[in-house]
């Protein structure tokens, strides 16, 4: 049955795209599978409700938004199917760019498009807004790759436009829409200047209106239809899938930043670098460059700049096979050599990654640094390369004539693809009034130089009432026809792309309230979302963001019957589901960790007695982790652990099962976020951690993970003891502090929100690592990546001299692993990164590991963060359920020879997940390497 939701939480937290156009949605349909959507379409024009469809919600145009039925197409959409060895590739809308090219890497392909916003845009959204990117241009974009799609028509006829009888099927089940496309192609082709207006408009990047170049380009009904939906914003038909001819993935790259006196010398450069066949030429102006030498991970190549009126080019060359990279530089040199600027072309990833990094999420750094309150407007226009120089020039005259200061020039220059900011609050007839008056102007410029209004962010409702402008009466109609000849009833986004209303662009227009220092930098971009643990269960960090924008427009409207509802629901989906993992803030370009924010909700919401309840603990830590260990061991020995038949049929002792009735019932008594859900494969408990002096000079202090204690291994002595034999084996000395029992990263504090229980800790950790490590002469170390982490931001402060906080896997590596003696490997191995090893950069020493104990080495392409998140799975074992799904599938389905993560928290719920024994990588080392 199809899933709706009207609850008022959705409905408000669902409402935000990337634009800034605000409409709440009436309801969210969640479709499973391309029958589902016929049929909601045949509904939707029975009853006269118009929909839209929203795929990952990083449209800039304002076309994934609605106040009446909003479609998440993302959710039950992200299946891929690799064909012809990676040449072709068949895959549904709700796949992310970033999904299908690790899926697609493996064959040495790539998808065509290369969007900034790579990671959160899905190809559903891609093919819909034609976007394009860095270097795919007009000559791999989704419209030339495209071959055939799976559409869904407002008639509710599925269309598969890659069958051998596409077009019999077409005529056939839709006779007037097949007639009609053909009609209209002998139409355009009867009048040359028609022909000539498309094919000077779609020489270069082109998202205004609908892609009338279909027409000329394809002959056949079905050829036609399949292209006249790139690009149509969802307001034709549905895709419930799409086949594309994939791209060489170009893996030879050499890079260089150019800095020029400022932007119309930058543009001047660009005919000449044009023609060196650059594979990508990215401008950023004087107010980007500003904005990104004020985040901490700044290129150095930027930090140094003295910015004042500079502008820069991120140049690139892109070659399958290094002579192919040695002929392109070698030609490109005299261009380079001529501009009397320095060129250093890198082909280092060290080098490359910050720059790409500053340029993919400039959008976001730069709207995130707008003045509180305001909203930020990203127009995305294109002109012929020529006129670049003069066509910058001119807007800057517009932005200082219409009073918009600061505002930020950046894009794609070598297609002639300029994106700009403004920033205001778009409220009052003042604000509201230059912006037309600013628009308009701009529109004239645009056009007067021969360019498009719209180059690869879609006509959305922001340049609706622009297209008949751009193409004139004829071709306009031509657009409306198609609109009719697809939706007669209107039932698809009205208003976007094709619509009657002048004014559309003006109004809903986002006006965001302060709330919290997480929220207000906000500017739901949308990059965060992939990486949310929580995103099939409930909220998204930018939905969780989006509420509480919402509950404080409720509470400044005096609507306090509204602010209660959200409030309450928020509880739930916003805070307890929240896994507070950090991962949103590796994907945010202005670095929130929605986390944080929940935190903060969680450290409101205690209970004073809890809160006094973790103090106490946090001073008598040795004897709650020991109780829990003991407990768990005492479940597991009265036999209330659940074994298996013969047959592998899951059994549980009568004692277990009375054991999980009463859990069950203090949980509904006491609430799920206060007591853990006991399950029957959890392990009996760990021992102690304390261990004798060494005999020796230590080589680092090892604060072993007090999680060990309370959850014992799965088989075997250990993390700690397999920590202990591997360093024995390679001469390696480590000192346990006395009193580790007592001791901890405080993580468990800091996840609930309890500050005072963070400090108690935190006091009994400061002195004894300040002794233990002389000072900070020795690194610690940890055998759990979340108490690593946990380590190190505990330690940040309070101990003389620079602590290094090293996690077992990387001191291992660099160690231990090269004074060991040889050792056997296992066939293949899954490893589950975690978010703290993909947080602090650990992945590369993990994956480097498991490569020493398998000989094959595979990390799930769906692999994400397990939610476990300490005790989380423990309380909301949905949460993890979630989370997991798609990556233990994969897991499950590869049948690995062993299973390995780097955390006993997350190996518990990557266990629960695939069915399949998950060990701390070093317990495998250990297991492996002779005695």
């Amino acid at each position: 049955m199809l899933e709706l939701r009207t609850d008022v939480l959705s409905r408000h937290a669902l409402a935000h795209d990337a634009s800034h156009f605000h409409l709440l949605p009436a309801a969210i349909a969640v479709p499973r599978g391309a029958a589902e959507v016929g049929a909601l379409l045949l509904e939707s024009r029975r009853v006269g409700v118009p929909l839209t469809f929203r795929s990952g919600g990083t449209s800039l145009s304002g076309q994934g938004v609605t106040d009446q039925l909003l479609v998440d197409t993302r959710k039950h959409f992200r299946e891929i199917e690799i064909l012809d060895d990676g040449l072709r590739v068949r895959v549904e809308p709700g796949v992310t760019v970033r999904q299908l090219n690790a899926r697609l890497a493996r064959y040495g392909r790539r998808f065509g498009p290369d969007p900034a916003s790579e990671a959160a845009c899905t190809v559903g959204g891609v093919l819909a807004n034609n976007s394009s990117g860095m270097a795919c241009g007009t000559v791999e974009n989704s419209y030339r790759t495209l071959e055939s799609v799976l559409a869904v028509l407002p008639s509710g006829t599925v269309v598969d436009t890659g069958a051998p009888d596409a077009d019999e099927r077409l005529r056939a089940l839709e006779p007037d829409l097949a007639k009609g496309l053909s009609e209209l192609r002998e139409r355009i082709l009867a009048r040359p200047a028609s022909v000539a207006t498309i094919e000077r408009q779609f020489a270069m990047k082109n998202t205004m209106g609908y892609g009338l170049n279909a027409l000329l380009d394809h002959a056949t009904p079905a050829e036609i239809l399949t292209h006249l939906l790139v690009g149509s914003e969802g307001t034709l038909a549905f895709v419930a899938s799409a086949v594309f001819r994939t791209v060489p993935l170009r893996t030879r790259i050499s890079s260089a930043l150019l800095v020029f006196d400022d932007l119309f010398a930058a543009s001047e450069a660009l005919p000449a670098l044009v023609a060196t066949d650059a594979a990508t030429l990215e401008l950023m102006d004087a107010t980007s460059l500003r904005v990104g030498q004020s985040f901490a991970d700044c290129p150095p190549e930027v930090a140094r700049i003295a910015v004042d009126s500079q502008a820069a080019l991120l140049l690139e060359y892109q070659a399958t096979s290094a002579d192919e990279l040695a002929d392109l530089v070698a030609a490109a040199r005299p261009t380079l050599d001529a501009l009397r600027i320095p060129a250093e072309l890198s082909t280092e990833a060290s080098v490359r990654g910050p720059l790409w990094k500053l340029r993919k999420g400039l959008y976001a750094s730069v709207a995130g640094a707008r003045p509180q309150g305001s909203t930020a407007l990203l127009e995305d226009v294109v002109v012929p390369v020529p006129a670049l120089a003069e066509t910058c020039r001119d807007l800057a005259a517009l932005f200082d004539r219409h009073s918009y200061r600061d505002s930020v020039v950046f894009g794609h220059a070598k297609d002639g693809n300029i994106h700009f900011m403004l920033t205001d609050r778009f409220e009052t007839d003042e604000q509201l009034g230059r912006y037309r008056a600013f628009t308009d102007d701009m529109v004239d410029l645009v056009l007067a130089q021969g360019g498009s209004l719209k180059a690869e962010h879609g006509t959305g409702r922001v340049m609706a009432p622009y297209v008949r402008r751009q193409y004139g009466d004829e071709l306009y109609s031509v657009m409306r026809e198609i609109k009719r000849l697809f939706d007669p009833h209107g039932v698809l986004s009205p208003g976007v792309v094709i619509g009657d209303d002048p004014e559309v662009h003006l109004k809903h227009i986002k006006v965001n309230p302060e709330v919290e220092a997480e929220v207000d930098r906000c500017t739901a971009c949308g990059f965060c979302e992939p990486v949310c643990p929580s995103k099939d269960l409930t909220l998204t960090p930018r939905q969780r963001i989006a509420a509480r924008r919402a509950i404080r427009d409720a509470e400044q409207a005096g609507d306090t019957a509204l602010a209660a509802q959200l409030e309450e629901a928020y509880g739930y989906s916003g805070v307890d589901t929240c896994a507070v993992d950090g991962m949103c803030q590796t994907a945010c370009p202005v670095l929130i960790n929605t986390g944080d924010l929940v935190k903060t909700l969680r450290k409101q919401d205690q209970p004073a007695v809890t809160a006094a309840a973790w103090t106490t603990a946090a001073g008598h830590w040795s004897a709650v982790t020991r109780g829990a260990s003991l407990g768990l061991t005492a479940l597991r020995r009265a036999g209330s652990a659940a074994d298996r038949s013969a047959d592998d049929a899951p059994r549980t002792t009568a004692f277990g099962a009375a054991v999980a009735a009463a859990n069950r019932l203090a949980r509904r008594v006491a609430g799920a976020d206060t007591v853990p859900l006991w399950s029957p494969e959890l392990p009996a408990g760990g021992g102690r951690r304390a261990r004798p002096a060494p005999q020796g000079r230590p080589a680092a202090v090892y604060l072993p993970a007090c999680v060990a204690t309370m959850f014992g291994p799965a088989e075997g002595p250990g993390v700690q003891a397999s920590l202990e034999t591997l360093c024995a084996a390679a001469g390696v000395e480590l000192l346990v502090p006395e009193g580790i029992d007592s001791l901890c990263c405080a993580t468990p504090w800091s996840s609930k929100g309890l500050p005072a229980g963070h400090e108690a800790m935190r006091a009994r950790v400061l002195p004894v690592v300040r002794e233990a490590t002389r000072s900070g002469e020795l690194p610690v170390i940890s055998d759990a990546s979340s108490c690593s982490e946990g380590f190190r931001a505990l330690l940040t402060d309070g101990v003389p001299g620079d602590v290094r906080v090293v996690d077992a896997v990387q001191f291992v590596l660099d160690e231990v692993v090269p004074r060991l003696p040889p050792h056997r490997k296992v066939p293949s191995v899954s490893v589950h990164p975690t978010c703290s090893s993909a947080r602090m950069g650990l992945d590369p020493a993990l994956l480097a590991l498991a490569r020493e104990v398998a000989d094959e080495v595979h990390v799930p392409d769906d692999w994400g963060c397990c939610a476990f998140a300490g005790d989380r799975g423990l309380l909301h074992p949905e949460l993890t359920a979630s989370a997991t799904a798609r990556e233990a599938a994969e897991v499950k389905a590869r049948n690995a020879s062993a299973h390995v993560s780097c955390n006993r928290t997350c190996e518990l719920g990557m266990t629960r997940a695939t069915g399949s024994t998950y060990r701390h990588i070093l317990e495998l080392l250990a297991d492996l390497t002779p005695r």
